[in-house]
């Protein structure tokens, strides 16, 4: 009898315990549900609200590019090329301002992004895209900003480094110590090019260099073409040395001093500025993330970039 009353009161304790667990587990999800539906009801309001009043007013499009330049994280040519159509589709919009703070990324993207500004531009030919530069606007970023038709940045801003870069590594004598053997198997002379775990070939150094100076040259006409007899006839400009946002205006880099709202005020004459930036969703920036994770042995030895 007493064991069968002692099991009872255990079973009722657990039973309580357990019923006590799902309530608060219920009311957990249901504040989480409804604290995650506020933000988002918030989001579509502030976006629906943006979007009502710039049908309704002349305004300055505004588009951030932040972060590193690229397809995978960052943000990419999609990202920004959608922005930039949204806002010179918009017939309210008097100018539009790109908002620079990267350090720069991958060419192809910044390329992608240039031709279409280059394009868009032809297309809407009373509609002027200004680049204004934050703290920093380097390599693939200012790449970018020399397809705007004027580049403003702040005096302290860094600005230039017009040059590429492959960083790669070599192991081999750590290996020699450790004792570690290369059993690398390739079905051609040239597939494991730039292995840090090999002595690195002569000529395909050479070839590599002459590869990354083709696409120095793309990128130099690139900058030549954007900013024009602007650019002064130094050989440093395109060494990959950066320059304060002061010592870059009589380079001709920029244009002159100022921030967004400075141009947006007293460049386009419309002060209203709107935010066209486009964000990728969760789902995308989880996606970019795990194929960032799953790149091949390429992008790992093969990182090109203009960072």
């Amino acid at each position: 009898m007493s064991n069968t009353w002692e099991q009872k009161l255990i079973e009722e304790v657990v039973l309580s315990h357990v019923t006590e667990q799902r309530r608060r587990r219920r009311w957990g999800l249901f504040f989480k549900g409804t604290f995650l539906f506020l933000i988002l009801a918030s989001i579509v309001y502030n976006f629906w609200i943006d979007r009502m009043a710039s049908s309704k007013q002349p305004h300055t499009a505004l588009i951030n590019i932040q972060g590193v330049i690229s397809a995978e994280e960052g943000v990419s040519a999609d990202e920004i090329m959608s922005s930039l159509r949204q806002a010179f589709e918009e017939p309210r919009v008097k100018g539009v301002i790109l908002r620079i703070n990267s350090p720069g990324g991958s060419p192809v993207q910044a390329g992608y992004v240039y031709d279409e500004i280059m394009r868009l531009k032809a297309l809407y030919p009373n509609k002027k895209v200004y680049a204004v530069i934050a703290d920093l606007g380097a390599s693939a970023a200012y790449y970018i900003a020399s397809a705007a038709d004027m580049i403003y940045a702040d005096k302290a801003s860094i600005v230039g480094s017009i040059g590429v870069i492959m960083p790669n590594y070599g192991f081999v004598e750590v290996m020699k110590k450790l004792g570690v053997e290369q059993r690398t198997l390739t079905s051609g002379i040239h597939k494991n090019i730039l292995d840090p775990m090999s002595p690195i070939d002569v000529d395909e150094k050479r070839f590599v260099e002459n590869t990354l100076k083709v696409v120095h040259h793309q990128f130099i006409n690139a900058v030549k073409n954007g900013r024009g007899d602007r650019l002064q006839n130094d050989p440093k400009l395109f060494t990959g040395l950066f320059w304060t946002g002061e010592q870059a205006l009589p380079l001709g880099l920029i244009d002159g001093l100022g921030s967004a709202g400075f141009v947006a005020r007293e460049i386009i004459k419309v002060q209203d500025l709107y935010d066209y930036t486009e964000e990728a969703s969760f789902v995308d920036k989880l996606s970019k993330r795990l194929g960032a994770k799953m790149k091949g042995q390429i992008h790992q030895w093969l990182h090109l970039s203009w960072e």
